[in-house]
């Protein structure tokens, strides 16, 4: 697998879930691979009893991670909720991954979404030679989850049109799937359940119904609580993506995290960071996602059109992209903080300069 653009978690940390459970004394819930506490350890980081370490995956409080890995512990759904770009995806995929050793067994949710895709589609070569069987069934991620008792992902759950998404109610609740065209319903396996992901701060948002709501315990995922938390989690995801690609990663590469998240922080909180300053703020979520975005793009622009070292001009292009997604109103918005914060600050002239140019 080593040609692959991204493997899945379950493979990248192989060797840390391994040493999990090797060591792993601690009761479990029925067919999860490690123990609820080394569930956390995964996911928080640590060193296991042979002196093995593991990475942290997610950087922040770890009594949400406690909740989260308590609740799939029941036989009750977990909905991960928080604005884009607060690691829910990623927490999602790596709770999957230490519990069962499988995240691929996931759903993305889009407006074009069916009952099919969530529940069971058909083989129609076969429906129509044979008619309504078995053999003409197409399990989804759901279905394959509900046999093996293991995890599925729902990501974005929102996304789907709200009578797709109550197709889930019975699933939920009754633990069973009925397939009504064959007469039979297939029960979930225990170890089974769900882990979704929803945001209600983007555009084209359904919201979930009271009876579907009911059926999920929610963790809301929130933005990295200072500075330096952002930062950290910034440079750890920028340089793994970066190895991934293949690119070099400099050596002022956390330098220039730190004037991209001072950036997105202040725009983000419609003031400066000592508070002597009022801004507008930009229509986007100016997410720690998105700084990860634009560190990426600028390395790749650094390392392709560049001279290697990282530079204002690499990162402008991506910075102000990140910004401005109303033509209109957020180019106002940073032209403001351009004049009015960054062109009074010696170490971003080079960044005053360049998304002026690009501007």
């Amino acid at each position: 697998m080593a040609d692959i653009l991204r493997q899945p978690a379950e493979v990248i940390y192989q060797a840390e879930l391994e040493a999990l459970h090797a060591e792993d004394s601690g009761s479990k819930p029925h067919n999860w691979y490690v123990s609820p506490k080394a569930v956390v350890t995964y996911l928080m980081g640590g060193k296991t009893a042979a002196g093995v370490e593991i990475s942290a995956k997610y950087i922040g409080n770890r009594r949400l991670i406690e909740t989260a890995v308590a609740t799939l512990a029941t036989d009750r759904a977990l909905l991960l909720l928080g604005v884009p770009g607060t690691a829910k995806s990623w927490v999602s995929e790596h709770l999957s991954a230490a519990i069962c050793g499988k995240s691929t067994q996931m759903i993305q949710c889009t407006a074009g979404t069916d009952e099919n895709q969530v529940r069971y589609g058909w083989n129609y070569a076969q429906l129509l030679a044979k008619g309504p069987s078995r053999e003409a069934l197409v399990p989804t991620p759901l279905y394959r989850a509900m046999e093996s008792g293991t995890l599925c992902r729902l990501e974005e759950l929102t996304r789907m049109g709200s009578d797709v998404q109550d197709t889930l109610i019975t699933v939920l609740s009754e633990k069973m799937l009925p397939i009504p065209e064959l007469n039979e319903v297939v029960y979930a396996e225990r170890g089974f359940n769900v882990i979704a992901t929803a945001n209600n701060r983007d555009k084209g948002v359904n919201e979930l119904s009271s009876a579907l709501k009911r059926r999920f315990n929610v963790v809301v995922l929130p933005l990295p609580d200072d500075m330096e938390q952002e930062v950290s989690i910034v440079a750890r995801r920028v340089e793994q993506t970066g190895i991934g690609l293949d690119l070099p990663i400099p050596k002022n590469v956390r330098e220039e995290i730190e004037k991209v998240v001072t950036i997105f922080r202040e725009l983000r909180g419609g003031e400066t960071l000592d508070g002597k300053v009022v801004l507008k703020t930009p229509t986007g979520n100016l997410s720690t996602a998105e700084a990860i975005a634009v560190m990426v793009g600028g390395l790749s622009q650094a390392n392709w059109f560049g001279e290697g070292a990282l530079t204002a001009e690499d990162i402008s292009a991506n910075l102000v992209g990140a910004i401005v997604k109303d033509p209109v109103q957020d180019k106002v918005v940073l032209e403001e903080y351009l004049e009015t914060v960054m062109k009074k600050r010696r170490d971003y002239a080079e960044y005053y300069r360049s998304m002026n140019d690009v501007l």
